[in-house]
């Protein structure tokens, strides 16, 4: 391939030289003899800083959204407006445009994205269909799960996910699409044939900075990022941002909504028990009677979502039937830790206020339920080098929902844990509710655990699927689970079947 070749369609301020080229990298380190090196701006680096190294390293050409950089002899020379839309051109053309080849479903919204796209790839694969998943939890690429580090990775690993998929045979791909990847527009040419909006709730303002601008970030991908808007979009009604609507009628030519009681598709006779949830589902063509072993509200409105979009990809109603019963857990998505305890122990990703309020009030009606005095305690933190005034309204959520919190650290990042729990401790002293305050998240949880009695449920609110810590020192192992199940087990009860019970609730 040819570095011209590899630019097309790509915009392009200045351009000499057009060697054979062999790569492309956007990180110095990975650089190698005939690559491209992409030279861009990100939010806590320059990339321009280290086009010496990659030059150094062999790059055969060099691709820089810097207006200050000058060209360096013998290295072919690009210069572009935007560097991540440059990176996304290229990467397309290097991996010969797989996402053309694709009928891809991006979700965006605050909550629920994870849980719609296992539903979703869960009803394809239930419709004979083969797919490529990309978000929060994992990536399913052509058999293989694969670690996520972000929920929309770079343009260059998605489209190289992508052509992977492709060339095992599949179809159509299943993407979580978040606000940052859409406002930095690493999704920047990637053609989305089904666009679904879950909800907008307050979060990443440390980003964003007002709920405007996060709006409009999510409402991107229903323009379009350099491509026509989707043929379909997947709407939540009961959300406050159905506004939406408007705009997507106007440039997508199928338009489908959801909600609890209303939309094109809503539930009737809806029947929420520790062991699942029953609903008929009412569709624009007929009503299907569903069971899902995943309980809630929320989870409603996710299969809801999941089954709007399922519909805008043709599928049958056998498979949305089938696919919506198969799918019976999603990693650190209300994930029970099944040690034969005499109580419930939960593991749940619930990081902002909205999330806390819904999973407490899912964990007061399994306890409700029940039929006898039961408490909810629930272990919480706020992450660091984030939204600091969303800390206060977490605590006084978890305050609300709970008997008994217990308020830790969750990612301190570069923060001091004790300073990010002072900001969530003046809402959850708002609540009234009872408290304790432990910074160390190990001893948070079994604190917690040994406090539950009977009937009780323990929530372990916050980090979900994630299989590290993110501290000042760097990442270090913990997860959720695990830690659950050693201080289960430590306590003497029976952890043998936990891997086979998780998820399982009843």
């Amino acid at each position: 391939m040819t570095f011209l070749d590899l630019l097309h369609g790509a915009e392009i301020l200045s351009q000499t030289g057009n060697p054979s080229v062999t790569g492309l990298e956007y990180d110095s380190r990975r650089v190698k003899p005939g690559d491209v090196f992409v030279a861009m701006r990100g939010e806590s680096s320059d990339g321009n800083k280290f086009i010496d190294k990659a030059i150094a390293a062999g790059a055969a050409a060099i691709v820089t959204d810097s207006a200050t950089e000058q060209p360096r002899p013998n290295v072919a020379w690009v210069q572009v407006p935007h560097g991540r839309r440059g990176l996304a051109r290229l990467s397309a053309n290097f991996y010969k445009r797989p996402a053309e080849k694709l009928a891809i479903t991006g979700i965006t919204g605050t909550n629920g994205k994870s849980t719609t796209s296992f539903l979703l790839e869960s009803i394809l694969t239930a419709a004979g269909r083969k797919s490529a998943l990309i978000g929060t939890i994992e990536y399913h690429v052509a058999g293989r799960i694969l670690p996520a580090p972000h929920t929309t990775p770079e343009a260059l690993e998605l489209n190289q996910m992508l052509r992977e998929a492709l060339s095992h045979g599949a179809t159509e791909a299943v993407m979580e699409v978040s606000s940052h990847a859409l406002a930095q527009q690493r999704v920047f040419g990637i053609p989305f044939d089904v666009a679904v909006f879950t909800n907008l709730t307050r979060d990443h303002l440390d980003y964003h900075h007002t709920m405007e601008e996060y709006f409009a970030a999510k409402k991107m991908l229903f323009a379009g990022i350099g491509t026509d808007a989707p043929r379909a979009a997947v709407l939540n009604l009961d959300d406050e941002s159905a506004a939406l609507l408007t705009f997507s009628k106007k440039h997508s030519s199928e338009v489908l909504t959801y909600g609890l009681s209303q939309g094109d598709f809503h539930a009737e006779k809806l029947d929420i028990a520790p062991r699942g949830t029953r609903f008929d589902l009412v569709t624009p063509q007929e009503t299907i009677p569903l069971f899902s072993p995943l309980i809630g509200k929320v989870n409603v409105y996710n299969i809801l979502a999941a089954a709007a979009a399922a519909y805008a990809r043709r599928c049958q109603r056998e498979a949305i039937v089938r696919g919506v019963e198969t799918l019976t857990r999603v990693p650190g998505r209300f994930e029970r830790v099944d040690c034969k305890q005499p109580f419930t122990v939960v593991v749940d990703y619930a990081h902002t206020d909205d999330a806390l309020r819904n999973l407490t009030a899912l964990a007061r009606e399994f306890v409700d339920r029940a039929g006898h005095k039961a408490r909810v305690i629930t272990v919480f933190g706020c992450g660091g080098d984030r939204d600091r005034a969303k800390r206060p309204l977490m605590g006084e959520a978890a305050g609300r929902g709970s008997d008994f919190a217990v308020l830790t650290s969750d990612n301190p990042r570069s923060e001091d844990p004790l300073a990010i729990i002072n900001d969530a401790m003046v809402g959850l002293q708002r609540s009234g509710a009872k408290y304790r305050v432990e910074p160390d998240r190990r001893k948070a949880i079994t604190l917690a655990i040994h406090e539950a009695g009977p009937g009780d449920i323990v929530l372990i609110a916050g980090k979900g699927h994630e299989k590290v810590q993110v501290t000042r020192d760097g990442p270090i192992p913990f997860d959720d689970v695990e830690v659950a199940q050693q201080v289960l087990r430590a306590a003497g009860y029976d952890c043998a079947a936990a891997q086979a019970g998780a998820g399982k609730v009843g």
